[in-house]
């Protein structure tokens, strides 16, 4: 046969001819392409809340550095813990490569209490802490009201205190009381949450004179909080046990906080992996949604078939149909879908006060994959489509 005398069928009338079969049954349309839609948003979502929980980490590092190492009390070969040297903060000091140093030293059996009515027994899990002054240097801790002690009024009885512990004790502004060891104190400052040292949220902290002078404290540093430059990090994190404990380097524990955030973070993409498993679980299970629906279209509109068959159109004029219809329907899923993941990505980043962060490339690939499942989940409609005799689908 010529080849001038087949059919042409442009591809604009494809997608009209693919698009009416939508029209026609939308309800169907609808639910067929809420599978795909459902799989692509979560698939959006948890890669967008896991790169804006990176983007967040990596703003907090910005923030607070990588180069704050804490040292506390080991243990002997014994099995006892062993307390740092009361000079362990001069020690430090005198090392090389160091830019700040301070510590807290926990005074033991002495508890806070919002008055001299609470239970002894209720102690809210808070602790009071000696601290030094230069203590909100060197963690990176900033007050959320009120004042940090200094020279004049770490002698007196004053405090400050963490965001948790003023939380627990009911305190919300700076110049009220609470009852420490027996006395009132006076609230000075509340911390705002630190992230790299997260004991300080719970602690109600005092200065080292009035620590000796109301509450008969001279215990040894509990932490010990160092700084220095950044390319010095791991060379200071080797010499500190030798330095702060000579005789016994063994007996103390060098850590780096900003470890822990990070090792929280890989956590986290552990359960991200695993929540993008699920999304495309989501997503298999739309594609044999719309591969269902497009059979049932098939089954329904045999009449349709043998009519266009009849009337010259071909075989891949109906393949091309039928496929066009199931790519269509995964498409507009993809896209609703895209749109759904990128809007709970931004609710959830903004109300944890997170930088919103998706890679655009995410988007791209979501409705390329909708597309590619799509063509997939109708081909084989599409091919049974194609085989039906047209005068057995007209007298279906």
């Amino acid at each position: 046969m010529n080849d001038s005398r087949v059919p042409r069928l442009l591809w604009w009338d494809i997608v009209r001819l693919g698009s009416s079969g939508l029209r026609t049954r939308p309800m169907r349309s609808v639910l067929s392409a809420l599978g795909i839609a459902i799989g692509i948003a979560a698939m959006i979502a948890v890669v967008g809340i896991s790169t804006s929980s990176q983007a967040r980490l990596n703003e907090q590092f910005a923030q607070l550095g990588t180069n704050l190492l804490t040292v506390t009390p080991g243990k002997s070969l014994a099995g006892k813990e062993t307390p740092l040297p009361s000079d362990a903060v001069q020690r430090v000091r005198r090392m090389a490569g160091v830019e700040r140093v301070s510590s807290i030293s926990e005074i033991k059996n002495v508890n806070v209490f919002r008055n001299d009515l609470s239970d002894p027994r209720s102690t809210g899990g808070l602790i009071v802490y000696a601290a030094d002054l230069e203590l909100l240097d060197a963690v990176g801790a900033d007050l959320y009201s009120g004042k940090w002690l200094d020279a004049a009024s770490g002698r007196y009885p004053t405090v400050v205190l963490g965001s948790k512990a003023a939380s627990r004790l009911g305190i919300a502004t700076p110049g009220g009381q609470v009852f420490l060891g027996g006395k009132y104190f006076t609230v000075m400052g509340i911390l705002k949450p630190v992230p790299l040292a997260p004991e300080l949220d719970t602690a109600a902290l005092v200065g080292i004179h009035a620590a000796r002078d109301s509450l008969n404290h001279e215990g040894e540093p509990t932490t010990v909080y160092e700084r220095s430059a950044e390319q010095l990090v791991e060379q200071v994190r080797k010499l500190l046990p030798a330095s702060t404990k000579p005789e016994a380097p063994n007996e103390v524990n060098v850590s780096r906080p900003s470890d822990a955030l990070a090792a929280k973070y890989a956590t986290d993409q552990a359960f991200t992996g695993m929540l993008v498993g699920l999304g495309s679980v989501a997503l298999l299970v739309g594609g044999i949604g719309v591969a269902n629906t497009m059979i049932i279209s098939v089954l329904e509109r045999r009449k349709e078939i043998g009519l266009r068959r009849s009337l010259g159109a071909t075989k891949s004029h109906i393949r091309g149909q039928f496929l066009t219809e199931a790519v269509l329907l995964s498409a507009l899923g993809g896209l609703a879908g895209a749109f759904l993941g990128f809007g709970v990505t931004a609710v959830f980043a903004l109300s944890n006060g997170w930088l919103l962060s998706i890679p655009l490339s995410v988007f791209p690939i979501a409705i390329g994959a909708t597309v590619a499942i799509g063509a997939f989940a109708g081909l084989y409609p599409a091919i049974r489509a194609a085989r039906l005799p047209p005068t057995s689908a007209l007298n279906a």
